[in-house]
């Protein structure tokens, strides 16, 4: 893959939780190209089969190890299967995390419940639970795990994923706003617990990307954007929805052994300005 710029990571080990996914998969590719062995963490996995040839392919070395972030012994197994394989484990990436549609709110007013809809008031709780679990618990505890092995590695950092939800919780999402303001919360703890053991811990907060994913629900056939996309874009000073590459600076800025020796808990958001701007 093409990279912003390049960093020298060979003989690092990396984990990636949430690896098949877009920023997952993105993030493993560009750690293998700057030369550290990736273990591509998924819940099933042949799902980490193409990031896995993408980067043979482009002659970095990687394993696809299945692992559910929620299941502590599902960890330590793919933790012992990363070490019986590289030694050791210099760089957690924790990427697994998301929204629940099922979780989410309507924005209209309260008391005019649309029909097929839930309000605050009648939303299933557990579905909100499920969210915080995967996004708070989710990096948690594979911090738990593989920071446990990483106290006194050369170059050992961990990096969340939070969310411009961290800074101002979107409408219609309260859980994952939650989760992901618990993410950046908890990336400040750590930098704290960890600031002697040699483990640097920062996060990066994405804002607003546009992907093929979330493309038909923010756009038009025509390309036009649709009202919430449209309200992004005119509270983005840029102007414009980020492109996913866009994040791979900040992460190869976070885990450079010169570039951030010194920088432990940061927040580092890459939004083209939507976590600062008041709309004045």
């Amino acid at each position: 893959m093409e990279l912003p710029f390049k960093i020298d990571l060979s003989g690092e080990v990396a984990v990636v939780t949430g690896g098949t996914g877009v920023i997952g998969g993105m993030y493993a590719r560009a750690l293998a190209e700057c030369g550290a062995k990736v273990a591509v963490l998924g819940r099933k996995k042949e799902n980490g089969a193409q990031v896995l040839a993408d980067i043979e392919a482009d002659g970095g070395e990687a394993m696809a190890v299945a692992a559910n972030v929620l299941d502590k012994d599902s960890l330590l197994a793919a933790r012992q299967e990363v070490l019986d394989k590289w030694g050791h484990i210099n760089i957690l990436v924790n990427c697994a995390g998301g929204a629940i549609k099922a979780a989410q709110v309507p924005q209209d007013h309260y008391h005019e419940k649309e029909e097929g809809t839930d309000t605050l008031f009648t939303m299933d709780l557990e579905n909100v639970h499920k969210e915080l679990d995967l996004n708070i618990y989710g990096t948690m505890l594979p911090t738990q795990v593989f920071g446990e092995v990483m106290v006194g590695q050369d170059n050992a950092n961990i990096v969340n994923i939070s969310s411009m939800g961290a800074y101002h919780p979107l409408t219609r999402i309260p859980g994952y706003s939650a989760g992901k303001a618990g993410v950046a919360s908890f990336t400040e703890w750590c930098a704290i617990y960890f600031a002697k053991s040699g483990i640097r811990v920062n996060a990066v907060a994405p804002g607003f990307f546009q992907t093929t994913q979330n493309h038909a629900l923010h756009f038009n056939d025509d390309g036009s954007p649709k009202p919430r996309a449209q309200h992004i874009i005119d509270a983005t000073p840029m102007l414009k929805y980020g492109d996913p590459s866009d994040l791979v600076g900040a992460l190869l800025y976070l885990v450079s052994p010169k570039g951030s020796d010194f920088v432990t808990g940061m927040v580092l958001p890459v939004d083209g300005g939507f976590h600062v701007y008041l709309g004045v």
